[in-house]
């Protein structure tokens, strides 16, 4: 699911100032996030406990986020401050938001 929603992050970024949409342009804005989000997996051995949101999902975001943007810059790319608040804001709704929802769906069918 984070997988996803990176590349979905870069569609709608790369959508909403018109940029190419190609399979190509897509991956060129979003590898650096997918990279950055792998090294957040397996810093965080995120297979053991995929929807833990704490301290997990915390550390993947900001792992995406703040190695997406290094990654960025190092491959000549640019990190403009709107950009870099948008991407943690946007990722954070995305990679915290899918482990809130996933825990809330667990607790309802124990419950039940």
């Amino acid at each position: 699911m984070d997988v996803l929603l990176v590349v979905i992050f870069a569609l709608s970024g790369r959508s909403s100032h018109e940029e190419s949409l190609t399979v190509g342009g897509v991956f060129t804005t979003a590898w650096p996030f997918l990279v950055a989000l792998a090294a957040g997996w397996l810093l965080t051995r995120n297979w053991l406990r995929p929807v833990r949101l704490w301290p997990n999902g915390v550390c993947i975001w900001l792992i995406t986020v703040a190695g997406g943007m290094a990654l960025r810059i190092l491959s000549g790319e640019t990190a403009a401050v709107p950009f870099v608040i948008v991407a943690t804001v946007v990722l954070g709704v995305f990679l915290l938001g899918q482990r809130g929802i996933a825990v809330l769906v667990a607790r309802r069918t124990v419950k039940h």
